[in-house]
């Protein structure tokens, strides 16, 4: 009889502890769930840390692109006069050329130069400084100094002239006036530290040694 009433105590002894066995595996499971998913989020936050730093990096590089020195400044300074006065010349062209070839040239200097006035107007703006170059910079920028300009009486000559006259003097004029810019660019290559400011240059000696070829092939024929 004792035996028989003890017996059936011990079968929910046992079914007691195959539940809480259950019981921790089944909060195992669910721990080992949530670990995953800290690790996935462990991912998710060095993802985002190297983008963080990627962008970062490329943040310092473009600012870094932003730096100018004084032979940037000089550059934009002197070139801004330089090409007005280019697109000035081609602007005469029109009602006084005669050469189909002088009249393209022209509107070419005009619609490559004038964007480029206002891009160093621009580059100044952002540097703080003028956007005239000092007095004393300025005064070598005349006919005759190297840089190519043009002097006033030069200018007037130029607009007094009308058919192959004018194409002549036009293409003569044009030739050293792009030589002295193609000179400015290039110490500007040399020296200047912006990139853009160095980029600008590069197309300047590229596509005015271009035209000084294509002027000196029409004076030749002309």
């Amino acid at each position: 009889m004792t035996a028989f009433t003890h017996a059936p105590r011990h079968k929910p002894v046992r079914r007691a502890a195959t539940i809480g066995l259950v019981a921790v595996g089944a909060l195992f499971l669910s721990a080992c769930g949530d670990n995953g998913d800290d690790m996935s989020g462990m991912d998710h936050g060095s993802g985002n840390s190297s983008a963080t730093a990627t962008a970062t990096a490329s943040a310092a590089a473009e600012a870094g692109s932003t730096g100018f020195n004084d032979t940037d400044v000089t550059f934009a300074q002197m070139m801004i006069p330089h090409h007005q006065q280019a697109v000035e010349m081609a602007r005469l062209a029109d009602g006084r050329a005669s050469d189909s070839e002088i009249k393209d040239i022209a509107v070419k200097i005009e619609q490559a130069q004038e964007p480029e006035i206002t891009t160093m107007q621009g580059w100044l703006k952002d540097w703080n400084e003028p956007t005239a170059a000092a007095t004393g910079s300025m005064h070598g920028m005349d006919h005759g100094s190297g840089d190519g300009m043009m002097s006033g009486r030069d200018m007037e000559h130029l607009k007094g002239m009308k058919g192959a006259e004018f194409d002549k003097m036009f293409a003569d004029m044009m030739i050293e006036h792009h030589n002295g810019a193609i000179t400015m660019a290039g110490a500007e290559q040399r020296n200047g530290e912006n990139a853009d400011a160095v980029k600008m240059a590069g197309d300047i000696v590229e596509g005015q040694k271009a035209e000084v070829e294509q002027l000196q092939s029409i004076l030749d024929r002309l």
